[in-house]
């Protein structure tokens, strides 16, 4: 499948890329491409291992009379994120990515494609079977379960990985180098909650709330873009004057993804049920203009459900939780000060479920200041121990602290300006990139992160820019030579 990815150039990363689309690959279930990426390194002779967690290294010796080059490590998570549009079935644990070209782009039909990070991790095996490039001692880390929870970078090993300098794969804006990022850490509240049965004159119906673009938590946080647990909630407030009581919520898949659906069950008086029409029409006009240009597609709509339903929150642990949701923290705290236009600190509601009373959330909380993460943590501890909730934080990782003066990132900028014709913008990113947790680890490393042109990430309507391919293989190459070259920076 995806044979036309044979097609586009450079042709050594479109291969393995096919092969990584080829490959179902979300995250917790790596194994078969983690197997098939053995049998390649086999054979072509390259040496591997793994490490206790599963993260796999291929090693490549250095290019006869350059052994003594500082060693070079290229880095890459091997899973996706697993995001499909809800009337489109596909079983990422089975299904390969569907991919096709328009304008000048590589997109997937209705799932996310895989491009982050599949295209740094093709560059890297790519890097691997040139044989006609110069370099110095390499190794390929391809890590685990990035998108879930930096799982595989927080449990790797340590005195293992032999190389100098660290070039992540794992960026997505193509004349761009990144010598930053956030840190971050998951917040989970749970809760058992008071139910009490459906009455006689009360029916069951659903809501629901479609249409929104999704997009990154960290990268697109700032882009004024709706969640869509937010404007549910919003919805929800707008029916308790209706007498709606909870039933089941579900909302959001990922907590690094905009959730882009939310849906809702209600107990609902029957002689509400038009009043209850008319609030949401108006809210969604209400969310339509507020919207526009951004989000303006953005749908609510009310509609009938299974009515087999026999419990729902009582009326008062039903108006608690609206109400805890609707004043939780959400979206762009603060802006950093040190970094002009970059955000320091965000909040991602990213997954919302009720189901027999029992509460799930899980919020993904970014920030360039740990304090600041620990705060945000805190406050939803505050607010939802009011209902009776229990909060706890998962998945911390630290952030990557900036160094200006790498002597990496100054090699990186010439030979960009060499190779493009113009020098790189140097950022810092809002997101987890796993830099900052393999510095902790690793902390003679020298590193910087770049990569292609990639939109939409995280969502059904991610994009990768195949020109962009072309450029960041050409530095990416470029830099792997000039390293093993020994000429100064």
């Amino acid at each position: 499948m995806n044979e036309h990815l044979d097609d586009l150039s450079p042709h050594l990363v479109w291969r393995h890329f096919r092969t990584l689309c080829n490959t179902p690959r979300p995250s917790g279930h790596e194994a078969a491409l983690v197997a098939r990426l053995e049998r390649w390194a086999d054979a072509r002779g390259l040496s591997h291992d793994r490490d206790s967690f599963g993260n796999l290294r291929i090693v490549k010796p250095a290019s006869q009379g350059h052994e003594q080059a500082p060693g070079v490590i290229l880095q890459g998570h091997l899973d996706m994120v697993a995001q499909a549009n809800s009337d489109h079935p596909h079983d990422f644990t089975r299904d390969p990515i569907d991919t096709y070209v328009a304008e000048g782009w590589l997109h997937a039909r209705h799932t996310t494609l895989g491009a982050d990070n599949g295209l740094g991790v093709a560059a890297a095996l790519a890097i691997l079977e040139d044989d006609e490039l110069e370099h110095g001692p390499l190794e390929a880390l391809f890590t685990l379960e990035e998108e879930s929870s930096m799982g595989g970078a927080l449990n790797l090993a340590e005195g293992w990985l032999e190389g100098r300098y660290l070039l992540n794969l794992d960026s997505e804006d193509r004349g761009q180098v990144y010598i930053g990022c956030a840190g971050g850490a998951d917040v989970i509240v749970e809760a058992q909650l008071p139910t009490s049965a459906v009455k006689d004159d009360e029916q069951v119906w659903e809501v629901s709330l479609t249409g929104l673009v999704g997009g990154h938590s960290g990268i697109d946080i700032h882009k004024g873009r709706g969640n869509a647990n937010r404007l549910l909630v919003r919805a929800l407030r707008a029916l308790e004057s209706s007498g709606a009581r909870l039933i089941d919520y579900r909302g959001g898949t990922l907590r690094n993804a905009l959730p882009r659906e939310a849906f809702a069950r209600l107990a609902l008086p029957a002689d509400e049920v038009e009043d209850a029409r008319e609030s949401l029409a108006h809210l969604e006009r209400e969310l339509k203009a507020e919207f526009k240009g951004v989000d303006e597609g953005v749908m609510l709509r009310l509609s009938t459900a299974e009515s087999t339903a026999r419990e729902a929150l009582t009326p008062t642990a039903s108006h608690l939780l609206v109400n805890a949701l609707h004043a939780a923290p959400y979206g762009v705290e603060r802006m950093s000060v040190e970094v002009p236009g970059v955000v320091e600190t965000s909040n991602n509601l990213g997954v919302v479920k009720l189901e027999a009373g029992r509460f799930h959330l899980c919020a993904l909380v970014r920030s360039l200041r740990d304090s600041a993460t620990a705060d945000i943590a805190d406050r939803f501890s505050a607010l939802f121990s009011l209902i009776g909730a229990r909060c706890r934080v998962e998945n911390g990782y630290p952030g990557w602290t900036p160094n200006p003066e790498s002597a990496l990132l100054a090699r990186f900028r010439r030979l960009h300006t060499e190779q493009l014709g113009h020098d790189p913008e140097v950022k810092v990113i809002h997101a987890g990139l796993e830099c900052g947790i393999l510095g902790g680890k690793y902390p003679h490393l020298d590193m910087i992160s770049f990569g292609p042109q990639i939109r939409g990430a995280h969502s059904p309507d991610e994009r990768v820019e195949i020109a962009s391919v072309e450029e960041f293989w050409q530095v990416l190459r470029a830099l792997v030579a000039d390293l093993a070259s020994g000429q100064a920076a």
